[in-house]
């Protein structure tokens, strides 16, 4: 079993940026893709960007050129860096792992307001 912990959410005014974090509860992340999703209120789930073990990154249309996603050479912590942001950006932020299973974090709220 592993466990992800996302943290770095806030409220922030629109144009500003946020550093999310994923911490897994083990070293998986060079084996197992890491995606964000996110959620905003009264709308589905949606993908927002994902790396895969390989290193080899995608992102949703709608954040491309704004939100680079990373993780650490330790390969226990997985990064979203969110730039020029949108009040449209706003909802939870969830990490996910996925390859041989699927889990997911807690998620973590993101708020863009003035």
């Amino acid at each position: 079993q592993v466990q992800l912990v996302e943290s770095g959410g806030g409220l922030v005014q629109p144009g500003g940026s946020l550093r999310l974090s994923c911490a897994a509860s083990r070293n998986i992340f060079s084996i197992y893709d890491m995606d964000w999703y996110r959620q905003a209120p009264g709308k589905q789930r949606e993908f927002v960007a994902t790396i895969t073990g390989g290193g080899i990154t995608h992102y949703a249309d709608s954040v491309k050129g704004r939100f680079t996603i990373s993780r650490d050479n330790a390969k226990t912590t997985g990064y979203l860096e969110m730039n020029s942001l949108k009040p449209e950006d706003t909802g939870v932020y969830y990490c996910r792992a996925h390859r041989i299973n699927t889990y997911w974090g807690q998620g973590t709220q993101v708020t863009v307001s003035s």
